[in-house]
C-alpha cells in the first residue's frame, strides 16, 4: 500500500514524536511504500520517502491555517492508497486524533481563555477534519467518546488505535545499565527514592500538583525529576514556597528518557488533559507504576494499586497518598505487574489496527471542496 502520513519532524523525539516515529517504522517492516509529508526539520527515516510542506515562519495562527491549506495543495501532487494526517489538515482518509480535541483542551483549563484568533482557527479546523474525514481515529476510549460527545462522529467512523511502545529501549533491565550514573548524573542520592515527570507542557500535565503532592511526602530524603520543556520559573516556585526546591531536580528536554524511567521509582503525571501520552506506555514498560489521573486516556490501562494509581488531577493530597502507598510497597511486585500490562501494546498490534481502519475505506477517494 503505498500510504501518505502527514505529521510534525519527529527529529527530536519527545513522546508524540517517539510514537509517530515508531508507527512510521512498523508500517515500513510490514511492507508499506511510506511517503512522509512534514515541514522543514524531519531527519531522514529508513525506508521512507521524504516530502517537505512548505511552511515560512509565521504566527501560531497562520501557521496553523498554512499547514492545512499547504498539505492539501501538496497531496494533490501524487497518487496515494490512503493519505492519513496526524495534523488537523483537510485532505485526508484518516485523521488520527492524537492531541484529542482543542475543544475540550479548552474546556479543561483552571482559568478558562478568551478565544483569540489561533483557537478559532483550531476550532473551525478541527470541525471540518471530524466532518469530512472518512476515518477517525481516537488513541484512547476516553478520546473516543470525547470525539463523539462533542461532534457526533458516527461509530462507522471513529475507531480506536492505541498507541506502541518500544518494548526494547524502554526494559526493567535498564536499571542495572543505566540507574546508577543517571542518579549520579542528576545528583540522586543512591539510596533515595526518586520520582520522576515527564512531559512538555507543565501546566496540562500537572506539575503544580506533582510538587506539591511530593512536598507533601513524610521521606525528606526523597527526589523528584523533571524531564521536559517549558518555562520552570512557576514552577520554581511552586517548589521554593512548598520548601522543596532543593530536592526537585530540573532535566530539561532529554533525547534519552529512557535514563530516567532507569533512575526513578515512579511516575507522576496528574493532567489535567491528556489524550493518551506515551509516557505511560514507556514507564510501565520500564517497570514503574504511574500515578496519573482520571483526565487521561492512559488512565485505560493503569490497575489501581497494581500497577500505578489513577486520581483527581488537581487533589494534591490524593497524589501525595498514591505516592506513598508505592513508596511503602514491593518494587519487585509492581515492576513485574508494570512491565506486564504495557506488553500488549506493541507496534505491530497497532499497524495491525490500522489495516483494518485502511480497510473500511471505500475505493473511491475522498476529497473536499
Amino acid at each position: 500500500m503505498k500510504l501518505l502520513i502527514i505529521a510534525r519532524p519527529f527529529a527530536f523525539h519527545g513522546g508524540v514524536e517517539r510514537a509517530t516515529a515508531g508507527l512510521v517504522a512498523a508500517l515500513v517492516d510490514h511492507g508499506h511504500d511510506v511517503h512522509l509529508l512534514s515541514p522543514r526539520g524531519q531527519v531522514p527515516v529508513k525506508g521512507v520517502t521524504l516530502h517537505t510542506l512548505p511552511l515560512p515562519p509565521l504566527p501560531a495562527a497562520a501557521r496553523a491555517l498554512a499547514i492545512a491549506v499547504n498539505a492539501r495543495i501538496a497531496t494533490t501532487r501524487g497518487s496515494w492508497d490512503v493519505i492519513q494526517s496526524h495534523e488537523r489538515t483537510v485532505r485526508q482518509d484518516v485523521y488520527r486524533a492524537g492531541e484529542g480535541c482543542h475543544r475540550a483542551y479548552l474546556a479543561s483549563e483552571s482559568h478558562p481563555r478568551a478565544r483569540g484568533l489561533y483557537h478559532r482557527i483550531v476550532l473551525a479546523l478541527e470541525r471540518r477534519v471530524f466532518a469530512g474525514t472518512p476515518q477517525i481515529v481516537a488513541i484512547s476510549d476516553a478520546g473516543r467518546r470525547e470525539i463523539d460527545t462533542l461532534y457526533r462522529v458516527p461509530a462507522e467512523r471513529l475507531t480506536v488505535v492505541y498507541n506502541g511502545v518500544d518494548l526494547e529501549r524502554f526494559h526493567p533491565r535498564n536499571r542495572a545499565t543505566y540507574r546508577a550514573a543517571a542518579r549520579a548524573e542528576a545528583g540522586v542520592p543512591t539510596g533515595a527514592w526518586t520520582a520522576l515527570f515527564v512531559g512538555s507542557g507543565f501546566e496540562r500535565k500537572g506539575l503544580a500538583t506533582a510538587i506539591e503532592a511530593f512536598a507533601a511526602l513524610a521521606d525528606r530524603e526523597s527526589r523528584l525529576l523533571v524531564v521536559g520543556k517549558g518555562d520552570t520559573r512557576p514552577y520554581r516556585a511552586v517548589a521554593t514556597r512548598a520548601g522543596v526546591d532543593q530536592r526537585v531536580v530540573w532535566l530539561g528536554a532529554r533525547p534519552d528518557p529512557e535514563r530516567w524511567y532507569a533512575a526513578a521509582d515512579l511516575v507522576v503525571l496528574p493532567s489535567r488533559y491528556e489524550p493518551f501520552g506515551n509516557v505511560h506506555l514507556e514507564a510501565l514498560a520500564s517497570g514503574l507504576p504511574v500515578v496519573t489521573s482520571t483526565r487521561a486516556g492512559g488512565a485505560e490501562v493503569i490497575a489501581d494499586g497494581l500497577n500505578g494509581a489513577v486520581v483527581e488531577p488537581t487533589d494534591a493530597s490524593a497524589v501525595a497518598a498514591a505516592l506513598a502507598r508505592f513508596r511503602e510497597g514491593s518494587i519487585r511486585d509492581v515492576a513485574d505487574a508494570a512491565r506486564r500490562s504495557a506488553e500488549p501494546f506493541t507496534y505491530e498490534a497497532q499497524v495491525g489496527a490500522f489495516a483494518r481502519v485502511y480497510g473500511r475505506l471505500s475505493p473511491a477517494r475522498c476529497d473536499f471542496p
